[in-house]
């Protein structure tokens, strides 16, 4: 019953859904540590959750729509929703720290507002935008400390960070505006991530990062949990992109960067001085006046 509320809730998904993404940093971290390429880690999500949420599927007799709508779909929600920010995100990691490179994600929700604005979309409440700026005026309280004590910050590679939410966006507004008609959103996940996973083992090979691949059986818990966060994700992303919109999606990366945060400083050992604490307080504010800004104008029922 709880998780059949959490399944028609925007604001539940949203918080679930930006949890489990926010295990992505310090776990991509911990990856790359172990001599793990950027393009290959980014793979191993893809494909793993392509054959975990696959025989999911398969086992609830769900079908995947293999048409030239859902195929475009596919490729395009891969390339710009989750080959490209991974790759990014996993790369730019080692040089500017997991916590930093989660805070980035806080971004995607102001430029999914301006692109959904410039594609006619639904546009958010009053409420929604106060949270939304909110959120991003911790994100450039946290900027300001440039990263971890002691970390002298590439501005090259925050250029590359900044990438990630950009792409985000075009994907959050792209997603909505193509989104088949009665697609099942399960099937959905899986189709885009196996697009992915095509995509980023073909760069991975072209670059020669596949010799890595055996580096993976080194790291067995890493990998387990990382499959197990990533199928838990998408397993519910697309169902939060069907009630919850474009903007509402955005703020998973807000949501992602205040775990990331948190992770990155307790589980890594990564250290930052009082302002990004703060910062993370202010995104925490954001957050919440979203989720009661969707609760406020949640049907009935």
């Amino acid at each position: 019953m709880v998780l059949a509320r959490v399944h028609r809730s925007p604001a539940g998904l949203l918080l679930l859904v930006g949890a489990l993404l926010g295990l992505n940093f310090p776990l991509g971290k911990l990856a790359g540590a172990a001599g793990v390429p950027p393009l290959v880690w980014a793979a191993t999500i893809s494909t793993s959750a392509a054959v975990t949420l696959g025989i999911a599927v398969l086992l609830s007799r769900r079908s995947l729509a293999l048409d030239a709508r859902h195929l475009r779909y596919f490729g395009l929600t891969a390339l710009v929703s989750y080959a490209l920010p991974n790759a990014l995100v996993f790369a730019a990691i080692p040089h500017l720290g997991s916590a930093y490179t989660a805070i980035l994600f806080t971004l995607s929700p102001m430029l999914t507002v301006v692109l959904s604005f410039a594609a006619r979309l639904r546009s958010p409440g009053r409420l929604e935008l106060i949270g939304i700026g909110i959120g991003l005026l911790g994100t450039l309280l946290v900027a300001t400390a440039r990263g971890e004590v002691g970390r002298n910050v590439d501005w090259q590679w925050i250029g590359v960070g900044l990438l990630v939410p950009l792409s985000l966006a075009v994907g959050n507004v792209y997603r909505t505006l193509d989104l088949p008609k009665g697609a099942d959103p399960l099937a959905l996940a899986v189709g885009s991530n196996c697009a992915s996973a095509f995509l980023l083992i073909g760069l991975s090979w072209a670059s020669a990062d596949l010799a890595s691949v055996p580096l993976l059986a080194s790291i067995p818990g890493i990998v387990v949990a990382q499959v197990l966060a990533s199928a838990g994700m998408f397993a519910l992303f697309f169902q939060l992109q069907v009630v919850g919109g474009p903007v509402t999606l955005s703020q998973i990366g807000t949501v992602a960067a205040a775990v990331g945060v948190v992770a990155g400083t307790i589980g890594l050992g990564e250290r930052y001085p009082a302002i990004v604490w703060i910062g993370v307080g202010v995104i925490a504010t954001g957050i919440s006046l979203t989720v009661r800004a969707r609760l406020a104008t949640r049907p009935a029922g």
